[in-house]
């Protein structure tokens, strides 16, 4: 720490973290990170960099898209879909291609917005939204590159969340207010656990997406990954900070499974490119809904220091066999044995052993003790904005 320089507390580790993760969690790199803390960055540089990411899906060999194109698959997800009481609000369907489940969602009477990115398909799409009245309407963009990392003008098919909202006539509404929209999609499982990570940022932080609100996902994704969201404290290799961060964040429920088999890809071979999964099942595409739990933001957990409890959260499981007591020790804490006792923890509680909700009291916890703001927090987390540029 530069001398006279007095340590920003938790909110600006947190505002430092978020500028220093959030990148490499979206699939940038190390330098692009480097790069965004040096004066004189050039856009042009962060679009490069922004670009690569995209080419890195299309040369990866596997297809950056599948499609829903049979039509029992299509009915069985618009019953999903519409499972629940309460209203229906819209429905955003990203990348619909041929508009196979479109079709069926409007003959069900749902409100649709289509964003597809693909320039082959929007004629179609286009010409079923000319012959509605009102309940289609398609844009051109892309949803895996919502509110990219890039200052300036946004380039096609990029989309920015306020423009995006905006076309839609959706409003902002109060966090603990009825969901203002859903959104369904299929994730592409290239940098699959990269795009739930931004998500993730963008819920707890209540940007993008998540600045209107509650907004419902349902989203086809690898089997591998719901196991990991679903995973229970002990379980090897399915119990990751991504499981605490969603179970505390969100409603979690599994509407439906479908092999791999039953979506068409982009492949002119007709290969399924299934990912190899060594450690856990991956024989299907699981349909979950991620719905916003509406008191994540009571107690001491806000969007302002959220990003500080995600990289609290990343410490403690970097290594899950290690005891959370020798954690709270590295962190200086002489208080450590007094907090674990007064939140009921054991001594020798391991990190993987904790459940989602146990991290959460801890964090509420050291929230309220002033030694969680001084300077030995500020000086790990600076440690770690400098291992992540090396």
């Amino acid at each position: 720490m530069l001398a006279g320089q007095a340590p920003p507390g938790a909110a600006g580790c947190g505002r430092l973290l978020a500028a220093a993760l959030r990148p490499l969690l979206c699939g940038l790199s190390p330098c692009w990170v480097a790069g965004r803390q040096c004066r004189g960055l050039r856009v042009a540089e962060a679009a490069t960099e922004e670009a690569q990411v995209v080419q890195r899906e299309k040369r990866g060999g596997v297809p950056v898209r599948r499609y829903i194109a049979c039509p029992r698959l299509a009915r069985t997800v618009q019953q999903c879909l519409q499972r629940g009481a309460g209203p229906q609000p819209l429905l955003l369907e990203f990348a619909p291609g041929p508009g196979i489940l479109t079709q069926t969602l409007l003959n069900a009477g749902i409100r649709v917005v289509a964003l597809e990115s693909n320039l082959a398909y929007l004629p179609n799409l286009q010409s079923l939204e000319n012959s509605l009245d009102g309940q289609l309407k398609v844009i051109y963009g892309d949803f895996c590159r919502l509110d990219p990392l890039v200052t300036g003008t946004l380039k096609p098919p990029a989309v920015c969340s306020e423009k995006l909202f905006e076309t839609m006539g959706v409003a902002a509404v109060p966090w603990r207010a009825d969901v203002p929209l859903r959104i369904f999609g299929i994730m592409p499982h290239t940098l699959e656990r990269n795009r739930l990570w931004r998500l993730l940022f963008g819920l707890y932080e209540c940007n993008s997406i998540y600045k209107y609100g509650r907004v419902e996902l349902n989203l086809f994704i690898s089997e591998k990954e719901y196991m990991v969201l679903r995973a229970k404290p002990g379980e090897t290799w399915a119990y990751q900070p991504l499981t605490v961060l969603a179970q505390i964040g969100c409603e979690i429920e599994l509407l439906h499974k479908e092999p791999w088999s039953s979506f068409a890809t982009d492949l002119k071979n007709g290969s399924l490119a299934i990912p190899k999964s060594k450690w856990l099942p991956n024989d299907h595409l699981c349909l979950v809904r991620l719905t916003p739990q509406q008191n994540l933001f009571t107690g001491g957990l806000k969007p302002t220091n959220a990003t500080t409890f995600i990289f609290m959260v990343k410490q403690c499981l970097a290594k899950p066999t290690s005891r959370l007591s020798d954690r709270l020790n590295s962190w200086s804490l002489d208080n450590g044995g007094k907090l674990l006792k007064a939140l009921e923890i054991p001594e020798n509680a391991a990190m993987r052993d904790l459940y989602p909700e146990d991290y959460r009291r801890l964090f509420e916890a050291l929230q309220n003790s002033s030694t969680f703001t001084e300077t030995w927090f500020y000086d790990e987390v600076l440690e770690t904005v400098r291992t992540i540029n090396l």
